[in-house]
């Protein structure tokens, strides 16, 4: 072995340029085979070594960047991502190894270098001193800008090192170009701050050492371009330090128009800010004011549609003659959606109207049919008579019904079978007919050709962590906690799980164990079904795999026909395969209870213990297990509620712990019927759905499981039974809404489209959805209201109810739930929203009680005028109309707030 092997080994990068830079281009050569094998060593290095691997990887890329003599070769080497396992390099080092080359071929290795977007940043030192070396120009790639701005950055700010820096005319106008804007730039807001870059780049401009124009010229492109709205912050800071001039600003109204008009929310508004300015000085024609407003105008932020407002009345007062070209653009706004934004341009064209023509007034009156019914008298009085418009019927407007669609059998073809596999894991949130067709077809390949399926599957999960031999007792103990989706499947058939591991993590209790009359979370029931499933699989696919699965679904929603798992029982019966009683419990929960009775004759036929299992199943009167059966009035996830503890005890038999007595009990028949029940599920079921013997099994007001997990095959397990299922998943919903928490709503559309009346833990995770924080998940929860909508099931009185009772509680933001409520009508579902929010209204009108109890007088809910207006505008299109309690006393009470107007608004549009 060498002696520059032995150096690299050692991990010595600092004396590895003593030992290169003698020897002869031959000597390199044979050295370059050497370390080409440590290299490929080290990549089969277990995770343990990583100390030892990013040592000697140190080293091994000063080496072999001595010893390459391409550039090409030289530039990948060092930026190889297999030898960087610490992010920087000794760039000292490396400048000395390479120093004595060809000054061009250093500037290669720069430009190469500079090119790597993933290393570029970190290695600007040596790209940099290469460049120096070579005197070639500066590669200014994104990369390399951000490592630039990194590197003159300093406690002391970037001002004194940009003044000395030669490349600051060429690296400063690349800052407006990068696709994403280096972090420090926007680092610091403050403008004393000797690190703020605007104050920085200003005092450059103003010193001569950068050009003003282009700053002014790049900042305001690259607000016309778009982008984050912190990166766009900067750019606004730095416009707001350079302090344009008024030709600065007049030169580019074109400019500023176009923010106005699609910019984001904080450049339009600088937009607006400035040419208010420029028109109220009269150096923007009445023109280019009209066709500015015609756009801010119907922007959806009302802050900015007011402010142009406010700027279109002051232009009128001081230029009157403007109002031939601004007053047909005003009139438009007479269209708004928002009533208060109609008000307002109602007025100011009646105070300008006398300036018009007779064609300019025509035009103005024909736009007042656009507004709403509030305003019409208002309008009849400033325009006379207002044109008849013959406005069609109102039509609701419905999602189409969702068919149900068959699941796709597993991949007879093996290739594709692996395929399926390797993208499921790479990607395990693929959906439940994603992740049912590669188990079946795992067990099922398994079955006929185990060899085969083996040897296809090992080079395709070649980038699987459990793959690694030095991982054997991690393995074990990981895939012991968690399945990891078709995973332990994939690894068992591989032989990278222990036999004694399969057989420990199949023969015990699997999840789903709680404590009594606390309520089970969706995670230890449903998790638990599923991970017994594959735990099962996995173990039977090492020791005798079953020819296919049993609870397979045969459509996409997870329902099982009852006919195919007849099917599926008698041909394990001919083939004398015994079925997983994991498999079997699933397929039961999933088959159809409602099958026709020659289903029922032929699980009869079969004479097996399974066939007289699924007899009973089919042929039990109601739901035949307690967990099953859908309680009456669920509680709210915010409360735990112990059976054991009533709410309510019998009269007579109060509970008075504080006097020594003992707690009230259910009754004694009541108990002995759940005992008997329980039992019995315990007997026929694994452990793992034991769950389904609780007749209380329901969302609980806290778990420890992370909220918002989104489970893809959760919804499958309960198939038949929706709303026990969402009793057990409503907790996710009330998290967004309670807690803030995201993505709890996604099991509100696939459980909406099941069909049938929908009971009350449905309606009241879709209420907790509607207020949920985000806006993701509210839509989630206005599409599954629309389901509802389209299938013809009214739900409406109830839904109302419920919406209203959480606003009450606290648990519900009327904000929230405003905004979720204006989306679904504005698809056309005016009725659908109206026959949800009139029911709740009531209870929203009532005062809302002050922190030390009782009504606060005359006070309002914060939000109700949002809520009102979206009321109104649904009943102003003729959905129909109810007296609502409380609103005509609101109406009635004096003011100009929204909430008086709204419900003046709502009450003329119900006409009682």
């Amino acid at each position: 072995m060498s002696a520059l092997l032995d150096t690299v080994r050692a991990g010595r990068a600092q004396a590895v340029p003593g030992l290169v830079k003698p020897l002869t281009a031959a000597e390199r050569r044979t050295e370059l085979a050497g370390l080409k094998a440590l290299r490929a060593e080290l990549r089969d290095w277990g995770w343990r070594r990583w100390r030892e691997r990013q040592r000697i990887g140190c080293a091994l890329v000063v080496a072999g960047a001595g010893c390459l003599t391409g550039a090409a070769a030289t530039a990948a080497w060092i930026g190889a991502r297999d030898l960087r396992e610490s992010a920087s390099l000794p760039h000292e080092v490396l400048l000395d190894v390479l120093a004595g080359r060809d000054p061009r071929w250093q500037g290669d290795v720069a430009h190469r270098l500079a090119g790597r977007a993933s290393t570029a940043a970190l290695d600007y030192r040596l790209i940099t001193g290469l460049v120096r070396r070579a005197g070639c120009e500066v590669p200014a790639t994104d990369a390399y800008v951000d490592g630039w701005v990194e590197a003159v950055s300093s406690q002391d700010g970037p001002l004194t090192a940009l003044r000395g820096d030669p490349d600051v005319r060429i690296l400063v106008p690349r800052l407006f170009e990068t696709a994403e804007l280096p972090w420090r730039l926007n680092a610091w807001s403050d403008p004393d701050d000797p690190r703020h870059w605007p104050s920085v780049l200003a005092v450059l401009a103003e010193e001569g050492v950068v050009e003003r124009r282009t700053l002014v010229d790049a900042a305001v492109a690259r607000l016309l371009r778009g982008g984050r709205p912190g990166e766009l912050t900067f750019f606004l800071r730095l416009l707001h330090r350079l302090e344009l001039t008024a030709k600065e600003e007049r030169e580019r109204i074109a400019d500023w128009t176009g923010m106005a008009a699609d910019g984001p929310p904080a450049v339009a508004d600088h937009a607006q800010g400035l040419l208010g300015r420029l028109a109220l000085a009269g150096a923007l024609p009445a023109r280019s004011l009209a066709d500015l407003s015609a756009s801010v105008l119907f922007r959806p932020e009302k802050k900015l549609v007011r402010a142009q407002l406010v700027l279109l009345g002051k232009v009128l007062r001081v230029d009157r003659d403007a109002a031939a070209e601004v007053l047909p653009v005003i009139a438009e706004a007479f269209g708004h959606e928002d009533t208060a934004v109609q008000e307002r341009a109602l007025k100011l064209v009646a105070r300008h109207l006398p300036a018009l023509d007779a064609d300019r007034r025509s035009e103005v009156v024909r736009a007042a049919a656009l507004l709403s019914p509030v305003h019409r008298d208002r309008a009849r009085e400033v325009f006379g008579e207002l044109p008849e418009t013959d406005e069609p019927p109102y039509e609701e407007i419905l999602p189409p019904v969702p068919e149900p669609v068959r699941l796709a059998p597993a991949p007879a073809d093996l290739a594709e079978l692996v395929e399926e596999v390797a993208a499921l894991i790479a990607s395990p949130d693929g959906g439940m007919p994603a992740f049912e067709r590669a188990l079946d077809g795992l067990v099922g390949h398994a079955y006929r050709d185990r060899v085969a399926l083996v040897r296809a599957l090992r080079p395709a999960l070649a980038g699987c962590w459990w793959l690694d031999d030095e991982a054997r007792q991690d393995r074990d103990r990981w895939f012991s906690r968690d399945t990891h989706g078709v995973e332990v499947v994939a690894a068992a058939l591989l032989g990278r799980i222990s036999t004694r591991t399969l057989h420990a993590s199949f023969a015990r209790e699997a999840s789903g164990a709680r404590g009594k009359g606390a309520g089970v979370c969706a995670h230890s029931a449903l998790v638990g079904v599923i991970d017994a499933r594959l735990r099962e699989a996995a173990y039977l696919v090492h020791a005798k795999p079953p020819p296919f699965l049993l609870a397979t679904p045969t459509w996409e929603t997870g329902a099982l026909d009852a006919a195919v798992l007849v099917e599926r029982l008698r041909e394990y019966g001919r083939l004398g395969a015994a079925p997983g009683p994991a498999d079997f419990a699933q397929a039961l929960l999933r088959v159809d209870r409602g099958a026709d009775p020659a289903a029922v004759r032929g699980a009869a036929a079969l004479g097996t213990p399974e066939g007289d299992r699924l007899v009973a199943w089919l042929t039990a009167d109601g739901a035949p297990v307690p967990a099953l059966r859908p309680l009456a009035e669920p509680p709210r996830p915010a409360q735990a509620v112990d059976e054991a503890w009533p709410a309510k005890p019998p009269a007579g038999r109060a509970v008075g712990l504080a006097a020594g007595l003992r707690p009230w009990r259910k009754e004694p028949e009541r108990e002995r019927t759940e005992r008997a029940e329980r039992s019995a599920v315990r007997r026929e079921f694994p452990v793992a759905f034991h769950w389904l013997g609780d007749p209380g099994a329901r969302a609980v007001p806290r778990c420890y499981h992370w909220a918002g997990v989104r489970g893809g095959n959760w919804t499958a397990v309960l198939p038949q039974d929706r709303e026990p299922l969402a009793g057990l998943l409503l907790t996710e919903a009330a998290s967004c809404a309670r807690d803030d928490e995201r993505g709890g709503t996604w099991w509100l559309p696939p459980l909406a489209e099941r069909g049938g009346r929908p009971g009350r833990c449905l309606l009241r995770g879709l209420a907790y959805g509607l207020g949920a924080r985000h806006p993701q998940d509210r839509l989630m929860a206005v599409d599954a209201l629309l389901v509802l909508a389209a299938q013809g099931e009214p739900a409406g009185q109830t839904l109302g109810e419920e919406l209203a009772a959480l606003v009450v509680s606290g648990d519900v933001k009327i904000n929230r739930l405003t905004d979720a409520l204006r989306t679904a009508a504005a698809t056309g579902a005016y009725g659908t929203v109206a026959s949800v929010l009139l029911p709740a209204l009531p209870a929203l009108l009532a005062p809302e009680p002050s922190a030390a109890g009782g009504d606060r007088s005359g006070s309002t809910r914060a939000g109700l005028g949002g809520i009102l207006a979206v009321a109104a505008d649904c009943v102003e299109r003729g959905t129909g109309a109810q007296e609502i309690p409380g609103l005509a006393e609101l109406a009635a009470r004096g003011g100009a707030s929204q909430v008086i107007t709204q419900a003046r608004r709502l009450l003329a549009a119900t006409g009682l």
